[in-house]
């Protein structure tokens, strides 16, 4: 606190007399009170000196400043109700000694002035403490329970009177929050830490994806001393790391249900048990999702799907695959937005994901599982450098069909079919291949493909028998066009 400070508080109504700027900027330790003729011996630096002016008579100001600018006082706050006002005589030995000098009125009390210095170091010094001293002994017993991160939460912030604080996935997911917390929805909450306001600490966690990293947030960013939160964020951390240990069996049951779904002829007795092992529900239905990242971090798409998860339901199985595809089992529903806000926590890495349809049952869920994993390739194929989710039940045209088709059996397929289409005079061959493309695109019309390739209707027709002749296909029958427009659509 400045010396500023106090004359611009209005409700203390002090008069400045005389000051330079800099010495107004001084920093102020303390308050003394004082009406002592000599008061050096009782000041010390920095402090502000209130005085009522009962030793003053003409001739005793200069000793008194002195000592006041030997013992390094701030300020000197004097009062006018003995004197009526504040002697010219102290002003000017005020400003021969640079001793800043304000006269204080006669029905402002020396208390409020010094209540006002006090309370406010109080309030910076508590901005710069710690966790107290019962709630660490609190939270270390917290901690050695295993607890969550709502009890962790609750017992950091108990002395604190109705303070809204939120534990936050990047995605904006909440995992904890105190009372007086209102509910965010998670896109919400992602913008509030985005944007930068209020608090936000990292709670570090190791062997946590980006996708699973937390964030303890307060919306007051002086509700709690920065020391406390960073205090409070450690033992957030220490608490997933334990969560992350615990769920190491967790991933081994669902690692053992996707061996089951992706082998050959799972028994739907050993289906259940597996299902009921990752203590999902006993009946559906059930959405499967698979995920992959390219990248070649480890677990990344596993994180992925487990902050998804945490979106959707409170209960999930997820885990690998034998291939080492992550995957997830989870009560079926909306996903809405998640996947953008989940693929957002790490913006430079595409998360790619597949969804089958809703399996009713345990019975259903080799086939949902076949599903995601032809969604998720279509995906990849579609959108390569960029986060998307594809569901099985969109693939609802040839062209989005052969999206999930490998690459390699697409190219195979439009070599067999095409042939000399594509390996031929390349000026001849173009030709004929967007014939056949605008042929096919005008529902088999002749007049029609003429006109949009502003062409003579024998033209077409004779550049047709040349396709036929070099692909075998009979283009009257609707069979064979299906095969051509196919592996037109394999490019």
């Amino acid at each position: 606190m400045h010396v500023e400070h106090l004359l611009k508080d209005v409700s203390l109504g002090l008069r400045l007399l005389w000051a330079r700027d800099a010495l107004l900027a001084r920093e102020i330790t303390g308050v003394t009170v004082t009406d002592l003729e000599d008061p050096a011996r009782f000041v010390r630096p920095g402090e502000v000196v209130l005085s009522g002016l009962v030793w003053w008579s003409p001739g005793k100001a200069e000793r008194f400043v002195s000592g006041l600018r030997e013992a390094g006082a701030a300020a000197l706050f004097a009062g006018e109700e003995t004197h009526g006002a504040v002697p010219g005589e102290l002003v000017e030995a005020c400003e021969r000694h640079s001793v800043p000098v304000a006269g204080v009125p006669a029905h402002i009390m020396f208390r409020a002035i010094t209540d006002t210095v006090y309370l406010r170091q109080w309030g910076e010094l508590s901005r710069r403490q710690e966790l107290p001293e019962n709630a660490r002994v609190r939270l270390s017993r917290l901690l050695a329970q295993e607890a969550g991160p709502a009890e962790v939460l609750a017992a950091a912030f108990a002395h604190l009177d109705r303070i809204a604080a939120y534990v936050f996935t990047a995605s904006g997911r909440t995992v904890a929050a105190t009372r007086a917390a209102a509910g965010l929805p998670a896109r919400e909450a992602a913008a509030l830490v985005a944007d930068g306001r209020g608090m936000t600490v990292s709670v570090a966690a190791d062997s946590v994806s980006p996708y699973e990293r937390r964030l303890l947030y307060l919306p007051d960013p002086d509700g709690a001393p920065a020391g406390m939160l960073h205090e409070v964020a450690a033992a957030l951390g220490r608490c997933q790391e334990t969560a992350v240990r615990r769920r190491a069996a967790e991933h081994q049951a669902a690692d053992e249900l996707g061996a089951l779904l992706a082998g050959p002829g799972a028994g739907e007795a050993a289906v259940e048990a597996a299902v009921r092992e990752c203590g999902l529900p006993g009946e559906g239905p059930y959405r499967v999702i698979v995920a992959a990242t390219g990248a070649r971090r480890p677990g990344l798409a596993e994180g992925a799907l487990t902050e998804v998860a945490g979106h959707a339901s409170a209960t999930a199985a997820v885990g690998r695959l034998p291939d080492g595809t992550a995957f997830a089992v989870l009560p079926a529903g909306d996903l809405g937005d998640v996947w953008a806000l989940v693929a957002g926590c790490e913006p430079g890495v595409p998360l790619h994901g597949g969804t089958g349809i809703a399996a009713d049952g345990t019975a259903g869920l080799t086939g949902a599982l076949a599903q995601a994993r032809y969604a998720l390739a279509s995906a990849r194929t579609t959108a390569p450098d960029a986060s998307g989710l594809t569901d099985a039940a969109a693939l609802t045209s040839l062209a989005a069909l052969l999206t999930g088709v490998p690459a390699e059996v697409r190219e195979a397929y439009r070599r067999t079919v095409l042939g000399p289409l594509l390996t031929g005079e390349r000026a001849a061959m173009a030709a004929l291949l967007s014939t056949l493309e605008t042929f096919l695109a005008c529902d088999g019309s002749w007049a029609r493909t003429a006109e949009a390739l502003h062409l003579h209707v024998n033209t077409v027709h004779y550049r047709m028998q040349r396709v036929a002749h070099f692909t075998g296909r009979d283009l009257s029958r609707l069979s064979d066009r299906l095969d051509l427009w196919a592996a037109l659509l394999c490019r």
